[in-house]
């Protein structure tokens, strides 16, 4: 690492767990680097990469999860590892690990968060106020985000957060985050992130409303079960709606024919995860009894992503890394259009490393098919 560099990236498409420990080990394992974030494909086998990662890395912290695909120094990977390390010098990163979500409270999130601030004051690198932002990474079949993202949010007041789901490739059987040394499920961790470096972080999506509507006339809010929409069953009126018979609905439809919610101004996407054998829709996000359901239409998500890494260039300079969270449904439709190539490349040329996910946070809010991030520019000493 150069006495310039306060981040340095890695990747390895080795299959085989221990090779792939020691590829990251060889690119990671450098003067000054005291935390490592990574992203995984949950092809490989995990309690084995957990023990190679733990022994090959040492005593450097390491946070990751598993995902739907990776975004590494090249780009777009799949079937891989990418991660970040962070120099001790410029960064304080201190993780909590969170178990048992469904009883996770306020009084919880702010003594997590409370002892995290702390253990970065320790280390005095900066003040907190200004210099601070949050990641979590999430199970991302809990059904939880948003409440565990509400009482974080909560607890975390003026510190910027962003983060995102965990996810299994859609397999929809089993996602992972990775702390201390073990991969975990009903879980999540929280990171701190303090540093001089200015940064920002964002979230954007390329989506329009259309005209038609869907009112969710039954749900089952605690799966996340859509059964009616507009009184009829859920993925009839669904299909409908967007145009396509009922037999072709899948993730590709799904990836190009969104559905949000109008909060205040904004429309937030939420995404279909799968069509169920008696038509009732399931999401990867909240939905409830009564709220309506906007047909959305696609944009230029090519354009949108040029226009975000632009203004964030605008801003902070040249990012020196953009950790980036990615929904995979936007990764769908790249690859359904044809134009993963193009995004891919930017994706490299602005430096961002990170993961295609089940959902993304931003806020405190839990979103779907967006791009969501934290963009680290130059230094302030």
């Amino acid at each position: 690492m150069s006495t310039q560099l306060r981040m340095i990236s890695a990747a390895t498409d080795h299959t085989d767990a221990q090779q792939a420990a020691q590829a990251l080990a060889l690119q990671l394992c450098q003067p000054g680097i005291g935390f490592v974030l990574f992203f995984c494909s949950p092809d490989y086998d995990l309690p084995e990469l957990a023990a190679a990662l733990k022994g090959r890395l040492g005593d450097i912290p390491l946070v990751g999860c598993t995902t739907a695909g990776e975004i590494t120094p090249q780009g777009y990977g799949q079937h891989c590892i990418s991660a970040i390390g962070f120099d001790n010098q410029r960064f304080a990163v201190e993780a909590q690990l969170i178990c048992n979500l469904q009883q996770f409270q306020l009084t919880d999130a702010q003594g997590v968060v409370e002892q995290l601030m702390m253990r970065c004051r320790e280390r005095c690198i900066a003040p907190i106020t200004g210099h601070t932002f949050a990641l979590t990474l999430l199970d991302g079949l809990s059904v939880l985000e948003e409440q565990v993202l509400a009482t974080l949010n909560a607890a975390l007041g003026s510190i910027p957060h962003f983060g995102g789901s965990a996810a299994d490739a859609l397999n929809l059987v089993d996602t992972h985050v990775y702390f201390d040394g073990a991969f975990h499920t009903d879980a999540a961790v929280l990171l701190l992130f303090n540093t001089r470096c200015e940064f920002k972080v964002f979230s954007t999506h390329h989506m329009t409303p259309t005209a038609e509507k869907l009112v969710v006339t039954q749900a089952r809010c605690s799966e996340r079960q859509v059964m009616e929409l507009n009184a009829e069953p859920a993925a009839v009126s669904y299909a409908n709606a967007v145009g396509v018979p009922l037999e072709a609905l899948d993730h590709t439809v799904f990836a190009l024919h969104p559905i949000a919610v109008k909060l205040g101004e904004a429309y937030y996407v939420r995404s279909i995860q799968k069509a169920n054998p008696d038509n009732s829709l399931s999401f990867y996000c909240a939905v409830e009894s009564g709220i309506v359901l906007t047909v959305m239409q696609t944009g230029d998500i090519v354009e949108d992503t040029r226009q975000l890494l632009e203004n964030i260039v605008l801003e902070l300079g040249e990012p020196e890394m953009i950790i980036g969270c990615d929904c995979v449904l936007r990764r769908m439709e790249l690859e359904l259009t044809d134009r993963i190539a193009p995004v891919s490349a930017m994706l490299q040329r602005f430096r961002v490393v990170g993961f295609n996910t089940y959902g993304e946070q931003f806020a405190g809010m839990h979103l779907n098919q967006t791009f969501t991030g934290v963009a680290i520019g130059r230094c302030r000493d």
